[in-house]
């Protein structure tokens, strides 16, 4: 399948593995790349420089095909070094970078002139027209179903899409509440030139977590994620744990005058022991409602042949629609 995206990164199929903390290694964007979608390495994971270069080495020993690297711009008191981060990028040849976060207009002008191609994640339409007017060549617009960070608007993408494709010029992908055929058929309907998954690809057999974490996600529904820290706003959906409901009860109690000092038990430092650990009750961590659409662990190859094999029946089957 050719859309705009896939012409812009090189890649086989509209399908790209978004930046996911303590999930975004080499071996996940290796197996996501070689199976014809555009692979990601979560930057903020890997820590250093230094370490981002050795992991987009590790990702080239791996595969040949493109790959890119995520780099979320977060407000903290110690920043990490972006800088020091953007030239592990250029220099181990990565072509596609996805940011998030904040405003990634810094970090633009050394990407733009290693001709490295910059999609920017969005949850809202006046967000995308800014990283249009920045200089991103794409945006992933992530709509309220998505894990992680929704933004604060609430509009789902059955609204947001349709919304994006009548403002944006430059293309964009949908993400958030993103498993199948149908979501991929869906999101062309509605504008969007491919679609970003990360949920869908925590449960694969190649991603580098706990199997914990895995079972998880199959055994949740679309009921089964949270809101939390919307009193900050920093609103995040998470998997419901144990960790989750007590945080939830804290903000229930503090309201308004709840502080990230209050719940720093349940989301500081939590993904190593999560992720790598398996201790599904150690904190708060990024889930998408899409978990209820998610039954079985494939291999990448396996899930993007059958998202893609799905989506040409679908179209095949309206286009026949059409006809009668």
């Amino acid at each position: 399948m050719k859309t705009a995206i896939t012409e812009m990164f090189g890649i086989e199929h509209p399908i790209i593995q978004g930046g996911m903390h303590y999930v975004g290694f080499a071996e996940m964007a290796a197996a996501v790349s070689n199976a014809g979608g555009l692979g990601i390495i979560t930057g903020l994971t890997q820590g250093t420089p230094e370490k981002l270069a050795n992991e987009i080495a590790r990702c080239k020993d791996m595969t040949d095909k493109p790959f890119g690297v995520n780099l979320t711009i977060l407000p903290t008191l110690t920043p990490p070094d972006y800088p020091g981060l953007v030239k592990a990028v250029i220099e181990g040849g990565v072509k596609v970078v996805e940011t998030a976060g904040r405003n990634p207009v810094e970090l633009l002008p050394p990407l733009k002139d290693a001709g490295i191609k910059v999609i920017h994640k969005c949850t809202s339409v006046r967000h995308s027209l800014k990283a249009q007017e920045i200089g991103c060549d794409a945006v992933s617009v992530d709509g309220f179903e998505c894990g992680g960070h929704p933004g604060e608007d609430d509009v789902p993408n059955f609204i947001l899409l349709p919304r994006a494709a009548d403002e944006l010029e430059i293309p964009f992908v949908s993400s958030g509440g993103m498993a199948d055929g149908r979501s991929l058929v869906a999101s062309l309907a509605m504008g969007a030139q491919g679609m970003n998954m990360g949920t869908r690809f925590i449960a694969t057999k190649e991603a580098p977590v706990h199997e914990n974490v895995k079972q998880a996600i199959l055994a949740a529904s679309e009921l089964d994620t949270r809101l939390v820290m919307r009193p900050l706003r920093n609103t995040e959906r998470v998997l419901n744990n144990a960790a989750v409901e007590r945080l939830i009860q804290k903000e229930k109690e503090l309201g308004d005058a709840v502080t990230f000092q209050d719940i720093m038990e349940e989301v500081a430092g939590v993904y190593p022991s999560i992720m790598m650990e398996g201790e599904m009750d150690k904190g708060a961590w990024s889930c998408g409602m899409v978990a209820g659409l998610i039954h079985d662990i494939p291999t990448c190859k396996e899930l993007i042949d059958r998202i893609m094999l799905q989506a040409e029946e679908i179209i095949a089957r309206m286009q026949a629609m059409a006809r009668a």
